[in-house]
């Protein structure tokens, strides 16, 4: 049933051909109306279309009302009425109403501080030149994140037209991107990544850019799992395998996701937020010594300072564990700076963050298999950020050479250039390694 909007709950001049009609509500008990019910109607202005009469009017109608129409034949005296009941059985269109306007939350300042209020970072497509800007200034969009190396890791893969290659961390598709122009035409690139929430976002910003499936597919997978992906594809080996360890930006800003010691959030760190325990579970379960050996390996010279200080309080969010590592610290060393005391902090947050998501057994599972995944004469190239990944890296490297299952590796670790740095400082603890099979 369909009827009159409560704010229109008043004669209103509707016409149909020369003839003005005035709408009137009706009692949803009133099975007749005489002319007499009603005033006469008064004459609005002349519309000879009648189509935009039925659009004006369905556009007038709201759920579940009738309307009577009080129709004014235009003689003087009487008029006769006619009552109209309205309902889902008509065949006519219907016109919803625009929604109203609804203003944009306001922050305080003069820039927008929080992930949530950066409104024109979040919607790249609608405010392109205020991105660019952003970018140009060498900071790195909320929602987005600047591929690291991305020269290098083309020198070192060296991709070419009907290539095979595997992203094994796809992330905001910055990499696959670039490799996917180069393996053209013939070529396939197939993006693994275990986030949910990011992943179907960068298989569609990769689609509008003109990649089908026949060229670029998607598997929510772990790089550890990735002889199961290239059986499934019916793939002995890929020409050319990347893995770009670093947790993308677009992650590590949204404090929803927990990674940021920046901004207040649940302390989770999840890489995929429907599997496994938040960090704040795992906090709750080690010990003080299990904590201080996992902090040892992040090399955080205060470890079972700060493992003392994190395990004498309930932790439940980022700012929680940033509280109790700083006051851990300065408690005992009220000296310290403010910049070794970030480090610290920011050291604890990567130890956890390699813990809930299983990271180094991850690795070590991808660098045993990596030989027989890469076809013969098959590249690989890794980007780790710090140490405990690139000791594992190099090890495997050697060990597959030595072994004869890599023809050649690196010598020689490569570095961001200085002008990548100051365009985008995340990249600054970046190394990359490579190895052909």
């Amino acid at each position: 049933m369909v009827g009159l909007p409560p704010a229109l709950n008043r004669g209103l001049p509707v016409v149909v051909g020369l003839n003005p009609l005035r709408l009137h509500p009706c009692r949803h008990d009133q099975a007749s109306v005489r002319g007499g019910d009603f005033r006469p109607g008064q004459r609005g202005e002349r519309l000879v279309n009648g189509v935009q009469l039925m659009e004006q009017f369905f556009a007038l109608c709201a759920q579940d009302a009738r309307l009577a129409i009080d129709f004014d034949s235009g003689h003087s005296g009487d008029y006769d009425s006619t009552v109209v009941f309205v309902d889902h059985s008509c065949s006519m269109p219907t016109h919803d109403a625009p929604p109203a306007r609804r203003r944009r939350p306001r922050y305080s300042g003069k820039n927008p501080r929080a992930f949530h209020e950066k409104y024109k970072e979040l919607n790249p497509e609608r405010y392109e030149a205020d991105v660019r800007n952003i970018v140009e200034s060498g900071k790195t969009p909320a929602g987005m994140h600047r591929a690291v190396m991305v020269a290098e890791v083309l020198q070192a893969l060296a991709p070419r037209p009907g290539d095979v290659a595997v992203d094994g961390t796809i992330g905001f598709g910055g990499h696959a991107r670039a490799i996917l122009d180069r393996i053209q035409p013939g070529g396939r690139l197939i993006g693994l990544d275990v986030d949910p929430i990011e992943l179907p976002r960068t298989e569609a910003r990769l689609r509008a850019a003109g990649f089908g499936t026949d060229t670029f597919v998607v598997r929510r997978s772990n790089f550890a799992g990735l002889p199961r992906v290239l059986e499934d594809e019916g793939l002995a080996g890929a020409d050319l395998i990347l893995a770009d360890l670093g947790v993308s930006s677009m992650q590590l800003d949204n404090p929803a996701r927990g990674f940021t010691y920046k901004e207040p959030g649940p302390l989770d760190m999840r890489m995929n937020p429907t599997r496994g325990e938040p960090a704040s579970r795992l906090l709750a379960r080690l010990s003080d010594a299990q904590l201080a050996r996992l902090l040892e390996n992040a090399d955080e010279p205060d470890a079972w300072l700060i493992a003392r200080a994190v395990k004498a309080h309930a932790i439940s969010t980022t700012v929680d564990l940033c509280r109790s590592v700083r006051a851990g610290i300065m408690a005992e060393r009220p000296r310290a700076s403010d910049t070794d005391v970030e480090r610290s902090i920011r050291r604890t947050f990567q130890a956890l963050r390699v813990a809930v998501n299983d990271e180094f057994s991850a690795l070590d599972t991808f660098l045993r298999h990596l030989p027989l995944c890469l076809a013969p004469g098959g590249r690989v190239a890794v980007l780790t950020f710090h140490s405990g990944e690139d000791r594992r890296v190099k090890k495997a490297f050697q060990a597959g050479r030595d072994e004869g299952s890599y023809a050649a590796i690196a010598d020689e670790v490569a570095r961001p250039s200085a002008e990548e740095v100051r365009a985008n400082p995340r990249a600054g603890s970046a190394k990359l390694r490579w190895a052909v099979r």
